[in-house]
């Protein structure tokens, strides 16, 4: 103890504190990402995007590809990328020398100047049109986590794929969730894989779909995040007050009856469209704003679901900006928070973050009074016993005991220093 008091006593308390606090506050960071989509011939140039971010104090991106103009235009940057296989090189690169000749020219040259922490391998390959894509999915992730070790690069970028929320059989109520029968061998080896990596299961999470499907039975505030009655799972006594954090742990549970408790659930996409067709009820600017901007202020409380209250939620917001060459209806092109010359199509609020401490974001906390209940399927389950904490969790808890350790330290540390002086 006293080679610390010793080594203390060279520097000014002042010096000390700040480096307390920069320690401190390096855990907190907004855990918000955007879907950077290029599907359109009048976006800015990579640089261009680049700068819009860094304006926005925006750090996580995902990409559709793996583009070079893109990586080597982030290099150098604080962005970490998420990149793209797309679905059709899956068959490909179950072949590990494939797979190897892959990551060698398409990761390696920008990594590590390019922050690229994760690689989608294939975009909703379990409910894809091509159903036999998905006996490819587990072995080209397997090759390409392969490669990535054989690099040195598995501790830093891991390996996933995003799924649609069709993937599940049920998600309401959330303790009903549970995978649909027909993917149930394939997901387990994808579980099995997830769980052997410690890589998140990332999720399309879209509330404004069961809305537009069900709008007179599904409350508009519950799927805005505006303030309302919201509804309690029936068998955990939870009480959700927004369809994205209930849809999110309806995953939870899938994974947890698949016998995987442990793996992180995060949100690769979830938005709304700010225009839409004369069938697509609720596609407006008011709502976009309206579902983008509860969001944002959730996210900076730190705010995690009702089942995992101690884990913060990732969520990648879908999309930077709207695509003109996207086919399908008209709200495909137009879920983009600016247009293409980098024009906001409505405020979120980004640009002030800097001055926006943790936002007040309304309690998810566990409850069991009785309210209206939406649901976007139907759907019932017994209550079950399931292992739900994840090592992102144990994480948060782990960081919460450092950071008051350290608040600790540095009280004995002052006082050590004021009672010594002469």
């Amino acid at each position: 103890m006293a080679m610390v008091t010793t080594s203390f006593r060279k520097f000014p308390v002042t010096h000390l504190i700040l480096s307390l606090v920069l320690l401190i506050s390096s855990d907190y960071g907004l855990s918000l990402g955007i879907n950077y989509g290029q599907v359109a011939n009048n976006l800015p140039q990579p640089d261009e995007v680049l700068d819009l971010l860094t304006s926005l104090r925006l750090t996580k991106a995902r990409i559709y590809d793996t583009n070079p103009q893109v990586l080597t235009a982030f290099a150098n940057s604080q962005v970490e990328l998420i990149v793209t296989v797309e679905n059709q090189m899956l068959s490909t690169l179950t072949d590990p020398q494939q797979a190897l000749q892959w990551v060698t020219t398409h990761i390696k040259p920008y990594f590590p100047a390019t922050r690229i922490t994760g690689i989608a391998v294939g975009n909703e390959i379990f409910t894809d049109d091509d159903d036999t894509l998905l006996s490819y999915l587990v072995p080209a992730m397997v090759s390409i986590h392969t490669a990535l070790t054989q690099l040195g690069m598995d501790r830093y970028i891991s390996v996933s794929t995003p799924h649609s929320l069709a993937v599940l059989d049920q998600s309401y109520p959330p303790s009903a969730g549970s995978f649909k029968a027909e993917v149930s061998t394939v997901m387990s080896q994808f579980l099995q894989f997830l769980a052997a990596t410690k890589a998140p299961f990332w999720i399309n999470a879209y509330p404004y779909f069961a809305y537009k499907d069900s709008p007179s039975k599904i409350p508009l505030d519950y799927v805005l995040f505006n303030p309302n009655q919201g509804m309690v799972d029936p068998y955990t006594k939870l009480h959700y007050d927004n369809m994205l954090y209930a849809q999110v742990d309806a995953v939870i549970f899938a994974i947890a009856k698949m016998g995987y408790g442990g793996i992180e659930v995060r949100v690769s996409e979830t938005g709304w469209p700010s225009r839409g067709d004369g069938d697509e009820v609720g596609a407006n600017v008011e709502n976009a704003a309206a579902y983008n901007k509860n969001l944002l202020r959730r996210q900076l409380a730190n705010q995690g679901t009702p089942l995992r209250p101690g884990m913060r939620v990732e969520v990648y917001l879908f999309a930077l900006f709207n695509e003109d060459m996207k086919p399908g209806p008209t709200s495909e092109r137009n879920y983009g928070l600016y247009q293409p010359d980098c024009t906001m199509v409505y405020n979120v609020g980004l640009s002030g973050r800097s001055s926006t401490n943790a936002a007040t974001a309304s309690s998810t906390s566990s409850s069991t009074t009785t309210s209206s209940t939406p649901s976007s399927s139907a759907g019932s389950s017994s209550s079950a016993s399931f292992s739900l904490s994840s090592s992102a969790t144990q994480a948060a808890a782990t960081s919460g005991y450092q950071q008051s350790l350290v608040y600790w330290m540095f009280v004995y540390l002052l006082f050590s220093q004021l009672i010594r002086r002469p």
